[in-house]
């Protein structure tokens, strides 16, 4: 007989019929990892937009593309708000705040050891 899940429970249940498979994902640089969800972030970063409209520009579903919305938000990418029925989902820029500090970082550590490498090399010629 098949697993039978509650609504409250589909989350549980989905890790237990589908064990390898990530349900969520928070990680804003993974989130972004997937073509498609890239693509939906670029249209949200033109300007907000509602869940029909950006399905509308793109070749997969309105509910793939809930779904991509979903996964955007809990990585803190992205925001909604109501309208009337729809919800317009916008950037968050906290979210993109976020990355820009990591990729700061990054920058700056590549650039503080390719200084050390060069200091290194000329104390070993001088």
């Amino acid at each position: 007989m098949p697993l039978r899940c509650r609504p409250c429970l589909l989350a549980f249940c989905v890790g237990v019929s589908l064990p390898l498979v990530s349900t969520y994902v928070a990680d804003p640089w993974t989130a972004l990892g997937d073509p498609t969800r890239r693509a939906v972030f670029a249209r949200i970063a033109q300007r907000p937009r509602p869940v029909g409209e950006i399905a509308s520009e793109l070749p997969v579903s309105r509910p793939a593309v809930s779904q991509h919305l979903r996964i955007l938000k809990d990585a803190g990418l992205v925001h909604d708000r109501r309208d009337g029925t729809r919800r317009i989902y916008a950037v968050r820029r906290e979210g993109l705040e976020a990355m820009r500090a990591e990729l700061d970082q990054f920058w700056n550590d590549t650039l503080t050891n390719f200084k050390a490498l060069v200091d290194q090399a000329n104390q070993e010629d001088g």
